[in-house]
């Protein structure tokens, strides 16, 4: 069943393209989460815990039984996570040539490139600063 979810996520991606992909952190999916699926968290994984995604799992494992609300949120928590991760870690490929143009004295590690990409954000790239945007660090 993950293996679909992941199938299906990357096809959405490949469809959409990464610059308008949409993204969620975990916040976020444990909020619409616990919205949508609270009555099916208690009946079907009540002995799970937060951790370690059992819950998660727990939902995906039952997701034939699961009301619909449940089951498009679960779809969509996946999906925006998946996005968010694939975001993060395509944002420096993507924003190279931008770092090396507008912050060539800032001193890599600590954050320090992104914080002056986001100052710089009026003179980034449109796919850079999507790219930021869509790892959540905007």
């Amino acid at each position: 069943m993950r293996t679909i979810l992941a199938a299906l996520t990357l096809s959405v991606l490949a469809v959409s393209g990464a610059a308008n992909a949409q993204t969620m952190g975990y916040a976020d999916a444990i909020a619409m989460l616990s919205k949508q699926c609270g009555g099916d968290i208690s009946k079907y994984c009540s002995k799970a815990v937060l951790a370690n995604f059992e819950i998660t799992d727990c939902l995906v494992k039952n997701q034939s039984k699961l009301s619909g609300s449940c089951q498009g949120s679960l779809v969509t928590a996946v999906q925006n996570i998946q996005a968010r991760t694939a975001a993060q870690q395509a944002a420096g490929e993507v924003c190279k040539t931008d770092a090396a143009r507008l912050c060539k004295l800032t001193v890599p590690g600590q954050g320090h490139i992104l914080r002056c990409l986001l100052k710089a954000e009026p003179s980034v790239s449109a796919k850079c600063n999507a790219a930021i945007t869509n790892a959540g660090w905007r």
